[in-house]
Formats: C-alpha cells, sequence, structure tokens
C-alpha cells in the first residue's frame, strides 16, 4: 500500500484547529469554574443572609418583649407604639427570609417560626392583660410559666432546628466549595496537559515531517551538485518536501541520461573524426592489395596458390564492407523515400545472401505478398538493415534451421518478423549504444546499431525478443508513408 504524504497545509490546518480547541476548552473550563464559583458564592451569601435575618428576628422578638414590659410595669406611653413597630419589623424580616429561601425544609422552618411567632404576638399581650390585676409575685409565675416556658420555649425550639438546618446547609455548602475548586482545578489542567501534549507533538512532527526531510533534501542537492548522479533523496515529510524530493530524483534521473548522451555523442564526435581518417587510409591500401590480388589471380596457377589469392580478396571485400559500415553508422542519415513494394525490399536484402543460405542448407519461409500495397520510405537503407539482420540470423543458425519472415500489413503501418532457431542472443540489444556486443569473431558490433538508427530515421521501431524454444524474434514497426517533416 501506498502512503500518501499529507500537505503541509493541510498539516498546518489540523495544528491550528488544536490550537483553537485548546483554547475554547480552556475558555470554556475557566467559564464553568467561574460559574461553579458564582453559584457557591450566591449560595453562601443567601445562606448568610438567612441566618442574620434569623437572628435579627430573634433580636426584635426580645426587643419588643422589653417594650411590652414596659408598657404593662412602667407605664411606658411610648411602648405600645415600639412595640408595634417592632411588630411591623419581624413581620418585614419574616417576609425577607420566605423571599431568600429555597427547597421545601426550609421554607417549612421559616414558616413554623412565622406561625409560632404570630401566636406570640397574639397570646403573649392577652397574657398581660389576665394577669395586670394580680400581685407581682402571681405575675411573675404567670409570665414565667406561659411565656418563658410556653411561647419562648416553643419559638427557641423553632428557631434551633432552623438555625441548625442552616448550620447543616453551611456544612454542604463549605463541602461543594471544596469540590467546585477541585473541578475547576481538573479543568484548567486538562487543556494544559493538553497544550504540553500538542507543543511536545509539534516539535516531534517538526523533525520528523519537516526538519528531517528538508535536511536528506538538502544533503542530495550536495551530494548531485557534487556529481554523485545516482544518489536518490527520501521521499519523505510533507506532500510539499516528497514533491521536492521526486523533483530533485527526477532532475538527477535526466542529468543521468543527459550526462550518458553527451558523452555518447563526445565519443561519436570524436569517431566521426578519427574514423573517416582512418578508413581513407585503410581504403587505400585495400584496393592496392585487392587489385594486386586480381592481376595475380592467373588461371595457370595451382589450385593452393588460387584458393590463397581468392582468401586476399575475400578478406580485402570483408574488410571494406566493415569500414563501409562504421562510415554508415557515424555520419547522419538523411534518407530519400520512394514508392516501393515490400516485396522488392525484401528480395533485395536477400539476394546477396542466397549463396551463404545455400551453403548452410537453411530453409527459408518468405511471408504472402500482398497485392498493389506500396510503401513510401528508404529502400535502400531498409535493405541495409534486413540484411545485416538476416545475416545474423544465418551466422547464429545451424546448419537445417529454418529462417521465417513474416509480414503484417495495417492500414497505416506494416511490421515484419524476422525469426530463427539459432542460439539466441546472449544480450538485449540497447538502441542509444554505439555498438552492440558480438558473437562473431570477425564481428564489428555495428549491425545492430545500424539497424536502430535506421529504423529511427524511417519512424518505425526496433525490438528483440527471445523465441520460445530458442532462437531470436525480431520485429521492425514502420509507417507506410514516411513523414519527412518529422526527420
Amino acid at each position: 500500500m501506498i502512503k500518501k504524504n499529507r500537505s503541509l497545509k493541510d498539516l498546518l490546518l489540523i495544528h491550528e484547529l488544536a490550537f483553537i480547541l485548546l483554547i475554547i476548552l480552556a475558555a470554556a473550563a475557566g467559564a464553568i469554574g467561574i460559574h461553579l464559583w458564582e453559584k457557591s458564592s450566591q449560595e453562601a451569601s443567601r445562606i448568610s443572609s438567612l441566618v442574620t435575618e434569623v437572628q435579627q428576628t430573634r433580636g426584635d422578638l426580645y426587643r419588643q418583649m422589653k417594650e411590652l414590659f414596659d408598657a404593662y410595669f412602667l407605664d411606658d406611653e411610648g411602648a405600645q407604639a415600639e412595640y408595634d413597630n417592632f411588630t411591623i419589623t419581624v413581620e418585614a424580616h419574616f417576609v425577607e427570609l420566605k423571599k431568600i429561601t429555597v427547597g421545601e425544609a426550609e421554607k417549612a422552618a421559616i414558616n413554623d417560626l412565622h406561625e409560632n411567632y404570630k401566636k406570640f404576638v397574639i397570646e403573649t399581650p392577652a397574657l398581660f392583660n389576665q394577669y395586670q390585676s394580680t400581685n407581682s409575685d402571681v405575675l411573675k409565675r404567670a409570665l414565667n410559666t406561659d411565656i418563658e416556658t410556653g411561647l419562648f420555649k416553643r419559638y427557641e425550639e423553632i428557631l434551633a432546628r432552623t438555625e441548625e438546618l442552616l448550620h447543616q446547609k453551611q456544612i454542604e455548602l463549605d463541602s461543594q466549595l471544596i469540590k467546585t475548586k477541585q473541578t475547576s482545578t481538573i479543568l484548567l489542567i486538562i487543556p494544559l496537559a493538553l497544550a504540553v501534549l500538542l507543543l511536545i507533538f509539534s516539535r516531534v512532527f517538526l523533525k520528523r515531517a519537516i526538519v528531517k526531510p528538508l535536511n536528506d533534501v538538502l544533503k542530495a542537492t550536495s551530494e548531485i551538485s557534487a556529481g554523485n548522479l545516482t544518489f536518490r533523496a527520501p521521499d519523505e515529510g510533507v506532500a510539499e518536501l516528497a514533491a521536492v524530493s521526486n523533483a530533485i530524483n527526477n532532475m538527477a534521473d535526466r542529468l543521468i541520461i543527459s550526462q550518458e548522451s553527451l558523452v555518447r555523442t563526445e565519443k561519436q564526435a570524436a569517431q566521426g573524426l578519427l574514423v573517416p581518417m582512418l578508413a581513407h587510409n585503410i581504403r587505400n591500401p585495400l584496393a592496392s592489395i585487392r587489385a594486386t590480388a586480381q592481376v595475380m589471380d592467373d588461371p595457370g596457377l595451382d589450385l593452393d596458390a588460387r584458393e590463397s589469392i581468392r582468401g586476399i580478396i575475400d578478406t580485402v571485400d570483408r574488410l571494406e564492407r566493415w569500414t563501409g559500415a562504421l562510415l554508415a553508422y557515424l555520419l547522419p542519415l538523411k534518407p530519400q523515400p520512394s514508392y516501393t513494394s515490400i516485396k522488392d525490399i525484401i528480395e533485395g536484402a536477400l539476394a546477396p545472401l542466397q549463396q551463404k543460405i545455400k551453403e548452410k542448407s537453411i530453409p527459408l519461409t518468405l511471408p504472402k505478398w500482398p497485392e498493389n500495397i506500396t510503401v513510401f520510405t528508404d529502400q535502400h537503407l531498409l535493405e541495409q538493415v534486413i540484411y545485416n539482420l538476416v545475416l545474423n540470423a544465418v551466422d547464429a543458425s545451424t546448419k537445417g534451421s529454418g529462417i521465417e519472415i513474416m509480414l503484417k500489413v495495417k492500414p497505416t503501418t506494416f511490421t515484419l518478423q524476422l525469426l530463427d532457431r539459432g542460439c539466441g542472443m546472449p544480450f538485449t540489444p540497447d538502441p542509444s549504444a554505439m555498438s552492440a556486443p558480438t558473437t562473431k569473431r570477425f564481428g564489428t558490433g555495428l549491425g545492430i546499431p545500424f539497424a536502430f538508427k535506421v529504423c529511427d530515421v524511417l519512424g518505425g521501431e526496433l525490438k528483440f525478443v527471445a523465441r520460445p524454444g530458442g532462437g531470436t524474434i525480431i520485429t521492425i514497426l514502420l509507417p507506410k508513408t514516411l513523414n519527412l517533416s518529422v526527420n
């Protein structure tokens, strides 16, 4: 499975979204903590207000009783008015208490306290009126029994329960404040911990996805600039750096091809300067040797002498062909196309080889020639190609093994195939090579490169494939009409 590199833009977007999420989490944690703290503070203030109001109610009640005593025993004319004012004040306290109470327990306690106070306000003046005509000792006992142990005691009991309820509320509130503090701390720690993890991740990510691949790219550029064109930048990191690495590697591949092409061009240029001079210097002596041998070839000589002279002439002719092939390969080819038939091309290439084919008793199978099929190509160059390829097939074939030539014609192209049962090719021909390995004792290695070059200038292709069962299949694909504008 191919690993897909993420884009730096996408990773930065994810990084920014993570930071925004952290900010939102921190803000939410702070808001929740503030809300919990504010809620607890409001509850604490409410309970404190309840306690204060309850204490003020109790104090006002005792002051109200003092004013009642002053009115009955000291004949204080303003005491009754003060008594009534305290009644109004206490009622106001109960109104405020009912406003700030929460929950059924608090409301029930305040209502009980209020009801008891109402009974106190109603029953206490009646007691004073009832015992006003009695002596002081009887009044004291009545007040002590009916008021202190009766009304006051009942009120104090209810008040004590209310205060206990508020005390429990305060304890619960303190516990809630502790939990709120812990919760707020945890809520604040989580974003901080995530921020630290994001920082660590960012550092590791930057090192592995950007810094290290960037260093590798810099190393690759240094190596390639130093001449090590086989060095490759690793395809790692973010997509942009991976694209840069691929571009550098592609550049190195193109540099290798350019370098090989330059070396090949320089070699060809050097050979192009050297070979014509050597060919000229070789051909002159060869011509003299051949002329001398022909003059010496007298029917009056014995058989051995004439065979030696014929060997000299054959050797000179072979050297002449090698020199011609070398010159033909090195010099630029300029095709001169004409309308001809495929049959004429193949028969023209095979004509010089008939004697050699007969000597090795090789059966040659030719295709069925199509009628009225003409092609527009360079007949002489193509004949040389077919001649060289068939000659190689004949030389590689054993005595009696067959050679088959096949032809396939399409609307715009035609394909020639040469199939032999020879020893096969021990190498894969390279179209860009200046020469090819040869299995012949006196081979030049220029036949196959020359064939590649001709097929190229004629707008076609040349392929070599091993034939199942032994031998080689050579395929020549050419257009039926040569486009001179391409060349």
